[in-house]
């Protein structure tokens, strides 16, 4: 499995089968501009321009928006209710964590997740292999949720999105860098893409960050 990242909460994950799409987004809205890129399969976790924007995808790719379980191409995927705030919805609405499984891999997206999951549904979830988590707080969990998350689920790697950058035009989130120094990483080197082997995942979890 192969994972790049296109920038905020937007990532291309490619199977042998299968192309994902997680959470496009406006360009205009986030300050980046968002590739070219093509797809069988795109999730949503919630209908805000910063992640919504399916049109900007190529191809002709089912949409996924809304909890449940579904396959598609030999990828297995399912919905997790959640909520975009701390007051069950109030104030942003809901947001779906995907958890993908090809290739013996297992991926979940957090999507804009507000408040961290309670032990028994992140028992539902299962195992997580790869862990997309937002980090840059204000809309989303803020990167000491973030690590509580990553202790609570124990995946094999982490990696950060939805945080703040001298690009990102949504000024409120807070810089990666916050992050990186809570979870005790001083320095770090942006790979192009995450290949993920089922043979090949430690037992030491490692932070992975992805160049958008």
């Amino acid at each position: 499995m192969e994972i790049k990242y296109l920038g905020h909460s937007s990532f291309l994950i490619k199977s042998k089968d299968a192309r994902i799409v997680t959470d496009p987004f406006d360009p205009k809205m986030v300050g980046l501009k968002f590739p070219k890129v093509e797809a069988d399969i795109i999730t949503v976790s919630h209908d805000h321009k910063d992640h919504n924007q399916v049109h900007g995808v190529e191809g002709t790719p089912t949409i996924f928006d809304w909890p449940g379980q579904f396959e598609k191409k030999g990828i297995r995927i399912w919905g997790f209710k959640t909520f975009h705030d701390k007051k069950q919805g109030a104030e942003r609405g809901d947001n779906v964590m995907y958890k993908f499984e090809a290739e013996g891999i297992s991926v979940l997206h957090c999507g804009d997740l507000g408040v961290v999951p309670d032990d028994a549904y992140l028992d539902e979830i299962g195992d997580v292999d790869v862990l997309l988590v937002p980090v840059g707080g204000f809309y989303t969990i803020d990167a000491e949720e973030a690590i509580d998350l990553i202790k609570k689920v124990e995946p094999a790697i982490v990696v950060p999105m939805h945080y703040g950058s001298d690009e990102i035009a949504i000024k409120e989130l807070a810089p990666l860098s916050q992050f990186l120094k809570k979870i005790g990483i001083e320095q770090v080197i942006p790979s192009e893409k995450l290949v993920v082997k089922k043979d090949e995942l430690e037992e030491e979890m490692k932070v992975i960050v992805l160049k958008a």
